[in-house]
């Protein structure tokens, strides 16, 4: 059953892939600032035509939120800039790769002291042997 959702992330990760290497190249054409901007002015223009017609939650709540829940927005930002800037220097791989590393470095921080309101999930030989196995991937495909 939960087999639909480890297919939806590897489409996701798929997804991010192209979307460096496309944005990389856009790049070269019109800045990488502007292929930034460009991504987030059309995704606005997506979800907000999505969130017009399929929307069921209350946008208007987000002044009620916590203020760190907010910062997705910013880490969006981050996480794409620094695609736009870093394929065209390291490539497709090598980018999605320290990517992946970040991730699960800061996911198993996140979830070993339970912050943002993750489960608790203690770091193990296993997770830290993972980790390293993904680092050497990344020297080796360099």
């Amino acid at each position: 059953m939960h087999y639909i959702f480890y297919v939806l992330a590897l489409l996701a990760g798929a997804a991010l892939s192209f979307e460096g290497a496309i944005y990389a190249e856009l790049g070269k054409t019109i800045g990488q600032l502007e292929t930034s901007f460009y991504n987030f002015f059309m995704g606005s223009i997506i979800m907000g035509l999505l969130w017009l017609f399929f929307g069921k939650g209350k946008l208007s709540y987000a002044v009620e939120a916590p203020k760190w829940t907010l910062l997705g927005g910013l880490l969006g930002v981050v996480y794409l800039t620094a695609i736009v800037v870093s394929v065209p220097f390291v490539g497709v791989g090598i980018s999605m790769v320290a990517v992946i590393i970040g991730q699960l470095i800061m996911s198993m921080i996140i979830e070993h002291f339970g912050w943002l309101g993750s489960k608790k999930t203690k770091i193990n030989k296993e997770k830290i042997f993972a980790v390293l196995s993904m680092i050497i991937a990344l020297i080796l495909i360099n």
